[in-house]
This record gives structure tokens, sequence and C-alpha cells, in this order.
């Protein structure tokens, strides 16, 4: 049967998804979630929100779904054992660290892999299943054919996100409200940029090119049932209840096998929208229809009414249980009650009367014990033994059922303790003494001029689509520079033959290491005998981190470029690590191609460049490989001139990374490179390292 997963903001709102029939809820508690601007849940509250829901049968699923520095473990620690002392039923990690660090403290409690993981393949599901993640939630961005081959073979839970905002950016992958604003997206500080308007060369006040949607697969349930979804996810946890009680109502009735009526639709598009909901990403039908903004139209006063109580009055009677009775002349009545979970509570009452006009039936009984209104509880049978000529009074078995019933509730909703491991520190790991090797990625054949084949450079990163195709120019790499493979970032189950036979020629060609930046890719390469080192697109952000990722044996790691200096100095270094200092930083990486989506024509050969209402610029470019777009800073990131400073961090590279460069300013940064030439504060940006990230 399909989980039905429901967001709780707050308080209200987890009564809401309850009442309305959720099987389980996702809320925060404190820090280390990815929606730090909702109300959130303290500790006593969590308590509380945990008895309620498991009276109820209903699961609770805690988001630890940020990245966590090392000087914020050890709160992350004490929430992990805290939060788990009180119930939890899982924890939704982004961080491989944290996800670590829960199995070691709470050993018992399951870890779910957040979207934040940009987990798109069956590949990235198995990985993330060997790593002791219990459940898998999927990129949005999958089409109906991908999720069919990953749901039909995925070795654990998988949880899909079937209504609600469609971030532009996959998961994870988005650092425009960091480096805008210094807000990230992975620290549970999104501020939602894309969401403002933009244009195409030049401001455009009513254009909103990245503001998508909100998704609606209402119509997908039945399906996705039979595919072998596990959970289905309804996001909204900045959302008002009456919003999550509708939904979840709805929802709730079409995975029941009711088909939702015209006006219960239209209560989701009021309660909610942008300009109508889309499934494009689902039905593989992507472009301009799938683009809105929401308006400020307040719902219908009826509808918020209406929504408010069905969680305000009354009580969902939705745990079956079973009474059991014993009535014999001169005993105290024997009554008992069990749910399905195995809860056995039993109460005795007065000694039945002899009956006057009419005995007592196992008829008239269960039909009095099945009067369980104001409770979670309805009765799904009653079996009695009633001695003949006896009498029983109403009030009587009303008193007798209230007290089982109070008795079965304070059972459910009492936890029992999971076990608790302790934290283990990672052990020290400084890194490499003195000036770390200088590493240079580059987008196209063309860039690798023959000043970048005669410098000292340790490793050469290129685009694997480009290797293949100008395996001639590649060639030419001098035997001094190791040529490494760049995978795309996201390759799903269709793109999955035609990057092995990619990978096929390169390793032909003499290529044998491969730059992956995401868990499902690094398996792929391995198959294919190339040595793998690890992308920024693992967000390593803190020791424990660099920890797992030593443990996938990885030749090298790339440290988050949302980190500071001083962190990047602390940070553990048990595995080669590099920085990237140079070059426009990748923002965003978006499955609607946002250079199609201007005019309707594929024209990816040159930069095309937004304009946002501070004319800031941010240039799009194809994805190596793909036709997806990569949306990069408009300055370009510069820590050239501080080379000795990087020589303190520990680090083994430096990455100069070439974008949109032409070869004559390939050549240009590199003696820059050289001479340590300034930094030029109109066109460059120290990015995030002097600056950090909330």
């Amino acid at each position: 049967m399909l989980e039905l997963l429901a967001p709780a903001g707050s308080a209200e709102a987890l009564r809401a998804a309850v009442q309305n029939g959720a099987d389980a809820v996702y809320l925060g508690a404190g820090a280390f979630n990815a929606r730090m601007s909702a109300a959130n849940f303290s500790l006593e509250e969590l308590d509380a929100a945990v008895t309620y829901c498991h009276i109820r049968g209903v699961k609770v699923f805690l988001t630890l779904n940020t990245l966590v520095t090392d000087r914020e473990m050890p709160a992350a620690a004490e929430q992990i054992a805290a939060t788990a002392t009180a119930g939890v039923d899982a924890f939704i990690v982004q961080d491989l660290g944290v996800a670590a660090l829960c199995a070691q403290i709470a050993p018992t409690v399951p870890v779910h892999a957040s979207t934040q993981m940009s987990l798109h393949s069956l590949s990235g599901v198995r990985a993330a299943a060997e790593l002791g993640i219990a459940r898998v939630i999927l990129a949005r961005e999958l089409s109906r054919e991908n999720l069919r081959v990953i749901l039909r073979n995925s070795p654990v839970e998988t949880e899909l996100f079937v209504h609600g905002a469609l971030c532009m950016c996959h998961s994870g992958q988005c650092y425009l409200s960091s480096v805008v604003g210094q807000r990230s997206g992975n620290r549970g500080r999104c501020a939602q940029p894309c969401r403002l308007p933009y244009g195409y060369g030049r401001f455009e006040p009513t254009r909103y090119p990245m503001s998508l949607k909100d998704s609606c697969l209402l119509g997908a349930v039945g399906e996705l049932d039979k595919m072998g979804c596990t959970s289905l996810k309804i996001e909204g946890r900045m959302k008002r209840p009456e919003y999550v009680a509708i939904t979840t109502r709805i929802y709730r009735k079409a995975i029941d096998g009711a088909q939702p009526s015209a006006e219960e639709l239209r209560d989701l598009e009021n309660i909610f929208s942008r300009q109508g909901f889309t499934r494009g990403y689902y039905d593989g039908a992507l472009g301009g229809a799938m683009f809105g903004v929401h308006r400020d139209e307040p719902p219908a006063r009826g509808l918020l009414s209406q929504a408010r109580a069905s969680y305000e009055s009354g009580e969902l009677q939705r745990i079956p249980v079973r009474f059991f009775a014993v009535l014999r002349a001169g005993e105290p009545a024997m009554l008992a009650v069990e749910d399905r979970a195995g809860h056995l509570c039993k109460t005795t009452g007065p000694v039945p009367a002899a009956a006057v006009s009419r005995a007592l039936t196992e008829q008239d009984l269960a039909a009095r014990l099945a009067k369980t209104g104001g409770t979670p509880f309805y009765s799904e049978g009653c079996k009695a033994h009633i001695a003949p000529s006896l009498q029983l009074s109403a009030a009587d078995i009303n008193a007798m059922r209230r007290e089982l019933l109070t008795q079965l509730t304070a059972l459910r909703g009492r936890a029992a303790a999971p076990a608790q491991g302790s934290a283990v520190m990672p052990a020290a790991a400084p890194g490499h003494a003195g000036a770390p090797v200088v590493n240079v990625a580059i987008r196209s054949a063309e860039q690798l001029t023959p000043a970048l084949r005669a410098a000292n450079i340790a490793t050469l990163y290129a685009p694997l689509s480009e290797i293949v195709t100008r395996l001639s120019v590649f060639a030419r790499v001098p035997d001094n520079m190791t040529l490494c493979a760049i995978l795309p970032r996201v390759i799903t189950e269709q793109e999955t033959p035609n990057v092995l036979r990619q990978l096929d020629e390169a390793y032909d060609a003499g290529v044998r290491e491969a730059l992956c930046g995401n868990l499902g890719h690094v398996a792929l390469a391995r198959s294919r005998g190339f040595r793998v080192r690890g992308d920024y697109g693992f967000n390593l952000f803190n020791s424990r981190t660099a920890e797992a990722l030593q443990k996938m044996d990885l030749a090298s790691v790339t440290a988050s470029f949302e980190l500071s200096l001083p962190q990047l100095r602390d940070l553990g270094k048990p595995v080669d690590t590099e920085m990237i200092v140079y070059g426009r930083l990748p923002l965003m990486l978006t499955e609607n191609c946002l250079i199609k989506d201007r005019n309707g024509i594929c024209a990816c050969d040159g930069a095309v460049k937004l304009i946002d209402r501070k004319s800031e610029e941010f240039y799009l470019l194809r994805d190596p490989g793909t036709c997806r777009t990569e949306v990069l800073n408009g300055k370009k990131l510069y820590l050239l001139d501080q080379q000795a400073k990087l020589a303190a961090l520990g680090l083994w590279g430096i990455r100069l990374q070439f974008t949109t460069e032409s070869a004559s300013q390939v050549d240009q940064v590199l003696r820059a490179l050289e001479k340590g030439a300034p930094f030029d504060q109109g066109a460059c940006t120290r990015g995030l390292y002097l600056r950090g990230v909330e």
C-alpha cells in the first residue's frame, strides 16, 4: 500500500495532515533542516508531536537535510540523540557525514536520502543502499520511463514528490541563493531568487524564466503504485495548514482508489498554485508550459473554514481495534481491546445483573462498543462470551470502553527507547603541506592551447563527450599531465547506455580517470575500469563527509565552494582535496533548457546571458554532453593572487575552471597564475571563501 507523506511545518499543520489521512509526516526540529524559515518544532513540541502521531498510527520523519560544518557537528549529534529518544521514525539526510553520524548515534533509526542528494538513477539508489540508506527520495525531474526502471529494481524504499513546488535547479546542486546573497539552499536558507524576474540580454520585469509551476501528479497515483513506489510526498512545510489539509485529503482519496471530483481539483488549485499545475517532468514534456508565477489571490473563505474544520473538529477514526468480552453470572465483567500492532489492554467492570426483560446479546454489546466517536479508533469486530440471561447497563459498557481506549491511547503513544551509540570522531587528517598542485578544467578542445599543454599542470579535466568527439586533440595532452574525463552531472537511465559507450571509447584512447559529482556515477565509471575523483557535486562540507568519501575509495575530492577559507583549513583531508580558485561558478543545473525557452530554438553554441533586476549577469551554457542548462555566475571567482594563503590550507590541488574563456583568455589566466596578478574587483569575485554562508 502506498504511503502518503505530508508536510508538517507547524503543530497545526501536523494535525491537518493526520486528520486528513496522512500515513506519515515530515518535520523539522531545531537547526539542520532545509526549511529554516518554517515554524519547526522544539524538542518538547516534538515529543508531543510524536506521541500524537504514533497514537494514530502515523510515522514521523525528521528532516536533517542540510550541510553541516565541523563546528556544528556536536550540536547535530545532540539533536540526533534527543530526537531519536523522542521516537522519530526516520531521519531525512542530505550530508553524507550526517548520515554516518546518524548511524553511529541511532543505529536502529532508518536514514532516508533527501532529494538534496540528487539521486536520479538506479545506480545512485544502489550506491545509497550500500551506504546503509533505507529509503531514497528521488529527483523531481525524472520522467515516467526513468522512474519505472528505478522503482521496479530499487533494493530500498523509494519516495517521490507528487505535489507542490518545483525547484528550477536539480536539488542539492543549486548555489544561486548562496552566491548572490549568502543564503545557502543547502543550508536551509534559500531566498528563492529563481522566482524573481529576469531578462535575456536585458532585464524584463514581467519575465520569469526560472519560475516553474507546482507539480501535480494526482492522475499518476495508480501508475506509481503499480511501478512499486513506496511513498508519495506532498511538498509544503512553508505553506498554511489549510493547504496541508486539502492536499492530503485529496491525495488520500486518490490512493484509496477513488476519483477526485472536479470540485476537489478546483480546491487544489485555489488553495495554492502558480497559474495552474504541471506534470511536465513526469510526462517528459519540458518547455514553456511548465512555467508560472504565484498570484497573491486569497483562497475563498469557505474553502479555508472547511479545511480548518477537518482538523479542528472531531477526530478521524483510523485505527482498527477488536474487542473481547466475558460476562459470567456472579463475576465482574471482563473487557479487552487489541489493535493490529498487538497492543492489548484489559479492564473489569461491575458484576452483570440478571436480565429483567431482555438479555444482553453479543450483537448488542458489539454495537455499544463500536461507539468510539471522538477517538482515533474504530471497531472492526467484537468476540464475546456472554452467559445466558445477563444484563449490563449501557453506562457501564461505555465506561469500560472509555477506560480501555484511554489505556490503549497511552500504550500506543509510549515510545520504546531506541538503541543508542556514540559519535566517533574522525581521525585527524591535516592534508598536504606546502603549495598544492595546479589542476585545470576546460569545456572545449579549443581551450587546450599550446600554452596550457606546456604549463605545469597536474590534472586536466575535460568533458567526457568532448574527449570522445575530439580524440585527436586530446591525444596531444603531454605525458606529465593526467587527462581526466568529467562525467555529466546528471545521468538518467535513458542516458546511461550512451555514457557507458563514451567511457569505453575514452578508455580505449588511454584515459584512465573520471571526475564524478554524484553517488550514482562512481559505479558507472568503475564498471569501465576508471579511477574516480570526486567533484563539487558531492557538497563536501565537513570532515565526516570527507571520511565517508575516503571510504568510497575516491582518488581525490573537491571541497564545497560554499566553505570559507578558515573552514577549508580546518576541514579534515583524509583523501587528496582540491578547491576551485578560478572561474565562473556553476549556480544551477536545469532540466529545462533555458536557452531554448528564450525563443523556442536550440542555439547552444554561444553563451546566452540572463540579467536580473540589479543588472547582474548570469551566463547560460549547455551542460556538456546533455541538453540541460548550466547557469554560471557572471563574475569570475579569482584567488590567483592568494597563493600563499592557499598553500596553508592543506590542499592537494587548486583548480582553474575554464568555461566561457577563449583560447587567448585561457593563456592570459595562465600568465596571471604564474605572476599572481591582482584581483579585479569589477570583473571578479572572491566567491564565498571570504564571506561564508548562512
